[in-house]
């Protein structure tokens, strides 16, 4: 095939915008998946995914389309839409020359449209605007052309109307891709050698990884002996081929083309999004890949029974294969026994991996509560990066804490602007620029140490605004923070699955809470209980959980009450010695119900 006849695109959007629906349409108008075999989410393949209904690993697929006699080949990546997974979708844009963007009829432009927009604009895509859900009977087309118009700056006609659900215009789109995006070319001084860009993986345990590829230049035919040019590591391609959208053997795949190659390489780290894949006796240069995803939340896993340790291990190795933002490395906790600190891009990141341990490998977790890196400046000048509470080092040997801060944009009808401002205000935000934006609503630009970003804030303003509310944020400058590390003591000793680090002005706050959660859920034990909050030195919060008791005298009727008191006494003895040496164990689900917020 001609590199001329060739499309490469993806499909952009906030989340629940349809773009998984309109996909499937697509597949159905080019044959490439025969309607008896149809079914929802076609290209959302994770059973998580068709569960929740969202997109979370980006699919490629590969369609044939006929316009005017002439044969194209379309390759469409369908990208995730959630904040979590914009990494994803920045890898995606990587591989295509255009990008549909499509805006949801019922609910307009959203804050994360806005976030995949200027990514794909920095990409030097061609856009096509497409608005959605044009068939529900809540559409506003007229208004959100009007915002879309705007924010793009182009006129009326250039925006597409259509309807994943019956497919109404889905045709017309497929013939505006082969017109309005650019064919691929060739980059200058590459003409004859195999040059390719790695987009995405995944692992196979009989094939081990099967890397994703854009091929930029020349062609490649299984058997050949290739190179990742970054890694320095060279395999022989057990096979090569293209996505329709199940993975189909060709007898070579070249330049314009999306496809795969079956490495056999079974070992982590090897392969790499951005990486270049070329013959093996190449000279050229890598092409200019991308930055590796940087982790933004941490969280500690433990098994449940250390029995498990070793499975839960090799199911993290497991997730790193297919998962390259995701970062891991063990560590120990007294209370605990051993786990790993894990890296994720986000809250929806950390619950999407912990239920795939669930699921996939039946491992029952212990996660710990979530919290994200800061950098301590000590008064001696040494710098050191901090990712979990439990190192948080004392107050007094620190000079300056530097923490990461988020640019958020929101985007909200302004009937709740007043409400919004409070919880704002209780954030720490930083509140910018403020503007109409159409339909009476607003976009505002903030700022907000990301400590409190994942205080409970997506749930915040999606009750203050009804769910109106759209989010999205992208990581900022780091800026010195005022913060300290708050302990739970459970029986005088610390339990570091429940240290956190928090602001200095809510920590008496923050250590009731945390104290009154804990005292709820904790069963009493066989001794009295102290449990208490400490921050600064001191401790600022204190419950007590009596003990068990046993009515020591149930046997004895009658008798010299003289009796009775000596085995109570003797019983407070043997409670007394219990505290001093006893030790509490907390069951797994108060971990959960004290990471879980109420």
């Amino acid at each position: 095939m001609e590199l001329k006849h060739i499309r490469n695109f993806s499909i952009i959007a906030h989340i629940d915008h349809g773009k998984s629906t309109l996909a499937d349409r697509m597949l159905e108008i080019t044959n490439t998946i025969e309607k008896r075999k149809m079914q929802e989410q076609v290209l959302d393949s994770m059973e998580l995914e068709r569960e929740r209904g969202i997109t979370i690993k980006m699919q490629p697929v590969r369609m044939k389309y006929m316009m005017d006699g002439q044969e194209y080949i379309l390759n469409l990546i369908d990208t995730p839409g959630h904040i979590d997974f914009s990494y994803e979708v920045s890898r995606a844009l990587k591989a295509v020359e255009g990008s549909i963007l499509l805006v949801d009829a019922t609910q307009g432009v959203q804050a994360q449209t806005m976030t995949t927009l200027n990514m794909a604009r920095e990409s030097g895509l061609a856009i096509i605007p497409v608005i959605s859900k044009i068939d529900s009977p809540l559409a506003r087309v007229a208004d959100v052309k009007g915002e879309v118009s705007k924010l793009l700056g182009v006129s009326f006609d250039d925006i597409l109307e259509v309807s994943g659900k019956t497919g109404q215009n889905v045709d017309l789109l497929l013939r505006e891709v082969i017109r309005r995006v650019p064919a691929p070319e060739i980059p200058a001084g590459s003409e004859k050698a195999f040059q390719s860009l790695v987009f995405d993986f995944q692992y196979s345990s009989h094939r081990g990884v099967i890397v994703y590829i854009r091929v930029l230049s020349g062609q490649v035919t299984r058997n050949t002996a290739l190179i990742f040019k970054v890694a320095n590591e060279t395999f022989n391609a057990i096979e090569v081929g293209i996505f329709s959208p199940q993975e189909v053997p060709m007898e070579s795949i070249g330049a314009g083309e999306i496809g795969y190659i079956v490495t056999g390489i079974k070992q982590p780290g090897i392969a790499s999004v951005g990486d270049t894949v070329a013959f093996e006796r190449d000279t050229l240069p890598p092409l200019s890949g991308y930055m590796k995803p940087k982790p933004v939340v941490w969280a500690s896993v433990y098994p449940e029974g250390q029995d498990d340790f070793t499975l839960l291990k090799q199911a993290l190795g497991r997730l790193c294969l297919s998962d390259s933002s995701f970062t891991h490395e063990e560590e120990s906790s007294g209370s605990l026994g051993r786990g790993f600190r894990c890296g994720f891009l986000g809250m929806l990141h950390l619950e999407i991996i912990t239920e795939r341990l669930r699921r996939e490998f039946n491992l029952e977790l212990i996660v710990t509560t979530p919290s994200i890196t800061y950098e301590i400046e000590y008064l001696n000048g040494k710098r050191e990066v901090v990712y979990s509470p439990s190192r948080f080092p004392d107050g007094h040997l620190i000079k300056t804490v530097f923490e990461p801060w988020v640019d958020i944009r929101i985007i909200v009808p302004a009937q709740y602007l007043g409400t919004l401002m409070q919880a704002l205000y209780e954030h720490e935000a930083e509140i910018g620029d403020s503007e109409n934006f159409g339909d009476n609503r607003n976009a505002l630009t903030i700022k907000m140490p990301l400590r409190e970003l994942m205080r409970n804030f997506f749930d915040e303003v999606k009750s203050i605004t009804s769910g109106y509310a759209s989010i999205s944020y992208e990581l900022g400058e780091m800026r010195v923070a005022d913060v300290v590390r708050l302990d739970i003591l459970v029986a005088e000793e610390v339990v570091p699955a429940f240290s956190r680090v928090v602001s200095k002005r809510r920590v008496q706050e923050e250590a009731e809470q945390a104290v009154g959660k804990l005292y709820k859920v904790l069963p009493r034990q066989m001794f009295t209980t102290k449990i208490q909050g400490m921050a600064l030195g001191r401790i600022l919060s204190s419950e007590t959980l009596t003990a068990l008791r046993k009515d020591v005298t149930q046997h004895m009727y009658g008798g010299d009450i003289t009796r009775k008191m000596k085995l109570r006494e003797k019983q407070k003895k043997g409670k007394k010695r219990m505290q001093e040496s006893g030790k509490v164990n907390i069951p797994h689900d108060v971990f959960l119900k004290m990471v879980k917020s109420e």
